[in-house]
């Protein structure tokens, strides 16, 4: 489908000066402070506020930090009654003095229809770009009694409350309802309100706009839209992101690993029943945010980034346990009472990163106990056990041997592939040890060709339409550099990967909405993934098609990863968009999952950030070399 013309004139939109607004926001502002009423006579506001009395339904809300944002909605006979309304309705609420209007730090959200229709809720769709798409942040839904009393939930109010599609847009709608006293299911909630024809109901669209520092940010999906790539936007975030995992890692060296930005609370929705004093943290992506800190490093050549990164390294050495293998000592981490080869794989990954750029030898003993660890999980066959502890098999004793079934049952997609990238760093760089650098070569090969040849046999249901091994992309990337090693089934095993990502991006004109273009989707139609972890894999595959000297596909990926960089920018907590989190201060410069969900986790931002960072030294090459 071509919406070039529906696109056109939303980037028309946006790219207009929006200092009208600006000044309309500030009146608005005025008119709270001593409670005169607003004249906008002055103002031509046609090009921006194409104002309908039988639809334009005008919203103004108050933000401010560790307050609940306050709202008031008007449909009167012109926008300047509406706003008059509006804000007479917020100057006289109970918790109009909790916000301290006259200062900036009060954000004022001015949000108003632009298209209103009656619908069957049943009938909505999240997958088709057609009339009866709901798409989360860009639509809102109404309904409306039988007594006329209206139950709204706007478009913004999906960034507000962190929500993530239309279960999550009725549910909060029927809360509001009598239907929220009969069940506390939402399946059962959801199916109440589309048997009740005694409500009318509504999809709708809006526009918004945000005051900030005393002008006016126009707003798609309640966010700042990023209409083109910057290699400036994106080494800023990238900045912004370190300093806030930096700003954020507690005292043992373990980074925050999960925050909610609507609540301002650190459980994490896959463990909600963790106590305050014991969240749950995760050995392998806490290697990522090492990772990251090294890659800050290598741009900046600041040794504060190599500081926290040696801090979250000794956090990594401290759960690591040993074990003897032919009297050799071998080390594996152990956290959350597993140890996952995803986890030894990911400490690899970290420690010699970390020993390239800094030739520091002190953490070798470790560096060769993990190597041999990985080793020794190897079958004859070359496919890697996903698991040496897992406390569901063989009493939480070590697996040093597993049935068909076992074996199977605790395969993991992705730890393969880190292995062999921590596998190919040693090789490639760690010159102390020969003998084990020979078995390393010898056992990686086989464990390559199985994973690239047979785990697609093996494991057939593990594959997605949308490809998402990008460790294993990485690591045959890494691989190339040793002599020998890759064969042409690994390259096609990267190049088709990295195509079929491309192929499943949006475009700039196969979807309705502007800031899907360089997302990517399992299904066309699909939300859209602003997925920073196959990123990494899709920057990977353009390095290793650069130095394989094909520059027709590397220029090829390197424009998707522009647009797919772009997109990602979305993710970005900027001080602009940042008024809807609770405390705002706490949240800037952190990345999140999703548009319009407000999580942020360690690996959301480590994933983001490693790839904005590969992508950048494609124009500006890293600072630091290999030592």
């Amino acid at each position: 489908m071509d919406f070039t013309y529906q696109n056109d004139n939303a980037r028309a939109y946006f790219s207009q000066d929006f200092e009208p607004i600006s000044h309309l926001l500030s009146l608005i502002r005025n008119s709270l402070i001593d409670g005169k009423k607003i004249d906008i006579s002055c103002l031509d506001l046609k090009s921006y506020i194409d104002f309908n009395p039988n639809l334009t339904n005008v919203f103004l809300t108050l933000f401010q930090s560790e307050n609940t944002p306050m709202r008031a909605n008007s449909l009167s006979d012109s926008l300047q009654d509406s706003l008059n309304i509006c804000i007479s309705k917020l100057r006289n609420a109970k918790r109009f003095l909790d916000f301290n209007v006259s200062d900036n730090s009060c954000r004022i959200l001015l949000e108003w229809y632009i298209s209103r229709r009656e619908v069957d809720f049943a009938k909505l769709t999240q997958s088709k770009f057609n009339s009866l798409r709901f798409e989360i942040g860009i639509n809102g839904l109404e309904l409306v009694d039988e007594n006329g009393r209206k139950y709204i939930y706007t478009p913004t109010d999906a960034i507000v409350h962190s929500h993530m599609g239309l279960k999550n847009a009725l549910n909060h709608l029927i809360r509001k309802t009598y239907i929220s006293k009969l069940t506390n299911k939402i399946s059962q909630r959801i199916n109440l309100l589309n048997k009740d024809k005694s409500f009318k109901k509504y999809i709708t669209t809006s526009r918004a706009v945000v005051s900030y520092n005393g002008k006016c940010c126009p707003l798609y999906r309640c966010n700042i839209l990023y209409n083109s790539f910057s290699y400036d936007t994106l080494i800023n975030q990238f900045n912004n992101s370190i300093e806030w995992l930096i700003k954020n890692m507690q005292p043992d060296g373990r980074f925050l690993y999960y925050y909610d930005c609507t609540q301002d609370s650190t459980k994490d929705h896959e463990h909600p029943l963790r106590p305050e004093d014991n969240r749950y943290y995760n050995d392998l992506r806490h290697c990522g945010g090492i990772i990251s800190l090294i890659r800050a490093y290598n741009n900046t050549a600041d040794e504060k980034y190599l500081k926290f990164a040696k801090k979250a390294i000794d956090f990594t050495i401290s759960i690591s346990k040993s074990h003897l293998i032919n009297g050799d000592e071998c080390f594996y981490p152990f956290y959350n009472s597993k140890s996952k080869l995803g986890g030894v794989g990911m400490a690899l990954i970290a420690l010699m990163q970390y020993r390239i750029y800094t030739a520091d030898k002190s953490y070798d003993r470790y560096i060769k106990g993990y190597v041999r660890h990985l080793l020794s999980r190897l079958t004859n066959e070359g496919e890697f056990l996903g698991y040496y502890i897992h406390p569901l098999y063989n009493n939480a004793q070590p697996l040093i041997t597993m049935t068909d079934k076992e074996r199977m049952e605790t395969f993991s997609f992705y730890y393969p592939g880190e292995a062999l990238l921590g596998l190919g760093l040693f090789a490639n760089n760690f010159k102390d040890d020969i003998q084990l650098e020979k078995s390393v070569v010898s056992k990686a090969s086989l464990a390559m060709d199985w994973i690239v040849n047979e785990r697609p046999k093996v494991y057939s249901e593990l594959f997605t339409p949308l490809p998402s091994d990008a460790w294993l992309m990485q690591a045959i990337e890494e691989w190339a550099n040793y002599p020998n090693f890759i064969k042409e089934n690994h390259i096609n095993f990267v190049y088709n990967d990295a195509s079929e990502m491309i192929k499943r991006m949006y475009k700039k004109n196969d979807s309705p909405y502007i800031d899907f273009e360089g997302g990517m989707y399992y299904n066309y139609g699909d939300h859209y993934y602003p997925d920073g972890a196959r990123c990494e894999g899709l920057i990977a595959a353009y390095y290793l098609a650069s130095k394989l000297n094909n520059s027709a596909f590397a220029n090829k990926i390197l424009e998707a990863a522009k647009k797919a960089a772009c997109c990602q920018f979305q993710l970005y907590n900027s001080p602009q968009m940042s008024f809807v989190h609770k405390i705002p201060q706490k949240t800037i410069g952190a990345i999140r999952f999703k548009a319009t969900r407000q999580w942020v986790r360690v690996d959301s931002i480590q994933h983001v950030a490693c790839f904005f960072i590969r992508l950048y030294w494609t124009k500006y090459p890293m600072v630091t070399k290999k030592v």
